[in-house]
């Protein structure tokens, strides 16, 4: 006999999975001391962060979570030494090249976009975020912010001098500059603020990341480094979001 209970549909599955986030945001941390743990160099540990943001990109597409935005390299990370930098900057060519060449991936209805500073980034690197934008700008799955060369409290200077600049032309009064300007002048004003952001490593800091859009977002620390975060700490995460009660200051 037939039964009477309707089947749920594969995106409430990815609610139910997600503990109601919608957008989640990942500070990467402990790649170079998950290196040197295991006598390694840093790009080590770096390479396998990269594998390991391939696994969470798909395990929070399974989990119908709609926004990722993942700290890959900050303005900061600038000055490190000239090898380490050389080096991240070759494994973020070869990720999106890969992408680009990789069916398995493409095939997963994912819309990626790299924001941050341009500016400095090498002409290859350029190239493949133009295509990689182009070629998953009509996805409707997972929209992933790889943050490289990111830094807020650039992102935000560089939005309030827009409106300044438009403020001296004469085109905007300075005292109807609020909150949704400023916002729609960040790298990704489309994409919510983060329900929930995770620091992996044992950190407790945001280290500018999305300070605009953190004002009211949850936080996990997970105590492993971010080559050692799986599936089964993104869960605990997730199940940790479902337990608060988020009040907005109310």
């Amino acid at each position: 006999m037939a039964s009477n209970k309707k089947m749920k549909k594969a995106a409430d599955i990815g609610d139910d999975l997600s503990r109601g986030v919608v957008s989640l945001a990942i500070i990467p941390d402990g790649n170079r001391r998950w290196a040197k743990k295991r006598l390694l160099p840093a790009i080590s540990g770096h390479a396998e962060g990269a594998e390991n943001f391939k696994r969470t990109i798909r395990a929070c597409s399974d989990r119908g979570i709609r926004y990722l935005t993942f700290y890959a390299f900050s303005t900061e990370n600038w000055k490190r030494s000239e090898q380490e930098v050389t080096g991240l900057m070759k494994l973020f060519s070869d990720y999106m090249e890969n992408f680009i060449n990789d069916p398995d991936d493409g095939g997963r209805d994912l819309r990626l976009r790299v924001i941050g500073d341009r500016e400095g980034l090498s002409e290859r690197i350029l190239s493949d975020i133009k295509k990689i934008e182009q070629l998953t700008a009509d996805k409707k799955g997972l929209t992933v912010n790889i943050c490289i060369s990111y830094g807020s409290r650039d992102e935000i200077t560089r939005s309030v001098r827009d409106l300044c600049r438009k403020a001296a032309e004469g085109s905007l009064d300075p005292e109807k500059v609020d909150e949704e300007m400023i916002g729609k002048g960040l790298y990704a004003p489309d994409t919510p603020d983060p329900d929930l952001i995770i620091r992996t490593s044992g950190e407790l800091r945001l280290s500018n990341f999305l300070l605009w859009q953190a004002a009211y977002s949850e936080f996990y620390f997970a105590d492993c480094f971010w080559p050692d975060f799986s599936e089964a700490e993104l869960d605990k995460a997730l199940d940790e979001f479902g337990r608060r009660k988020r009040r907005y200051g109310a």
